[in-house]
């Protein structure tokens, strides 16, 4: 069987779009063992790879395919969907969508939408519209669908799922979102409610931990609790509050937050990134933890640290799973947390968050800036940290319908194919 797979570039630094990578590839070698997977990414060329979970090794391919205007590229989604009309001509991309038994699309988790710009939606539906004009079954993996602001988007948008051989939302509200757009065309048999993949990522403890992160980990009678902070966000606060219509202020939510835990309580704080791009990148969330804890100043000696970088989406579950309570702005980040059964709080800036928490009966504790002022933000989170114990006592009797849920639809998946 040969697949191709678009929409969880490993190459994005962006830690929950590597996790949708290393959990569809886990997954799907498991059911099928044979299979040849190829992983569009945002590089040049085709080149054979190799992951490891544990001792168990993943091998497969990557094969660039990009939005660029560089039509001299093969890469060029363009150029890839406009040889494909040719019978190929010698593009290395569209023979291997053209070889493939399937494509499967994730669409970066929540990239199925307009909201990010015209052309990242673009970027997003070629690689759906390239396998729907090729004639190759195409497969909608668990995602969100939506919002569009645009109509004439939501019309290609519901164009594409309703030709697809099948589609998945990841949450109940995207499940409505979804039927929607198919109208008239739903399919109970093609088109249904899962979970996020990332749910059936494994946790994998880094080989390599600086002894900052080892001291907390080994800090006895001492609560631990990990922050993810967003540097979409963080970083350009003012766009932030304007793209995603805040009442809240972000940065002074979390760093008020922080402050309140630091002087109210004994615990260990460490900030974690989950989205490592290049230094000074306007998504780095490692920026903006570093900043924050200059913020923080003297308080925060001996009592908060900032998690190095990790490239490996398994790792650095493992790292959110070891805190007492965590609180993300990042979903995947807070994904990992849910997946591993520790009590988790959540800043949304997209109702996708809020779909996933509810999947898993933890809707109380999503803090949105959107609807709320700054000081809500704050009481909202400090009490997701109050009542901790009895969210997860209540968490865990769910959190083995939410694994159930995850390996029948890895089933149902590998059926379709």
């Amino acid at each position: 069987m040969k697949l191709s797979f678009f929409g969880a570039a490993p190459d994005t630094g962006n830690l929950g779009v590597s996790a949708l990578c290393y959990a569809t590839l886990h997954n799907i070698i498991k059911q099928h063992p044979d299979a040849e997977i190829t992983v569009f990414d945002n590089g040049r060329g085709r080149s054979a790879q190799k992951i490891y979970f544990g001792d168990v090794p993943v091998s497969f391919y990557r094969q660039g395919a990009i939005n660029s205007r560089r039509f001299y590229r093969h890469e060029s989604l363009k150029i890839i969907q406009l040889m494909g009309l040719f019978g190929g001509l010698g593009n290395p991309g569209i023979q291997t969508i053209r070889n493939s038994d399937a494509v499967l699309d994730i669409s970066g988790g929540d990239s199925f939408t307009d909201l990010y710009g015209p052309k990242r939606f673009e970027g997003v539906t070629l690689s759906k519209l390239i396998a729907i004009q090729q004639k190759i079954p195409l497969i909608l993996l668990p995602q969100t669908y939506g919002p569009f602001q645009n109509k004439k988007c939501r019309d290609i948008a519901a164009e594409i799922v309703q030709r697809a051989r099948c589609a998945w939302a990841r949450d109940i509200r995207s499940f409505e979102v979804l039927k929607s757009m198919l109208a008239s065309s739903f399919d109970p048999e093609r088109h249904k409610c899962g979970v996020d993949v990332a749910f059936g990522l494994p946790a994998i403890k880094p080989a390599n931990m600086p002894h900052d992160l080892k001291k907390i980990f080994t800090e006895k009678n001492t609560k631990r609790i990990g922050f993810n902070i967003s540097g979409l966000i963080y970083n350009d606060p003012a766009n932030a509050k304007n793209r995603f219509g805040f009442k809240a202020d972000y940065n002074q939510a979390v760093k008020d937050l922080i402050n309140r835990f630091l002087k109210e309580t004994d615990c260990i704080i460490a900030l974690v990134p989950h989205v490592v791009t290049p230094e000074g990148h306007y998504e780095s969330d490692i920026n903006a933890c570093q900043d924050l804890l200059r913020k923080l100043g003297k308080a925060a000696k001996n009592r908060a640290t900032v998690v190095p970088a990790y490239n490996n989406p398994c790792e650095i579950k493992w790292v959110i799973s070891q805190f007492d309570w965590f609180c993300g702005t990042r979903m995947h980040a807070t994904i990992a947390a849910l997946s591993s059964g520790i009590p988790v709080s959540a800043i949304s800036y997209s109702p996708k968050t809020l779909g996933v928490f509810e999947t898993c009966g933890q809707g109380e504790h999503v803090a949105d800036p959107q609807a709320i002022e700054t000081n809500e933000v704050i009481e909202c989170l400090w009490q997701s940290w109050k009542n901790r114990g009895a969210a997860c006592v209540e968490y865990k009797k769910k959190l083995p319908g939410v694994k159930k849920a995850v390996a029948e639809q890895i089933n149902l998946i590998a059926v379709s194919l």
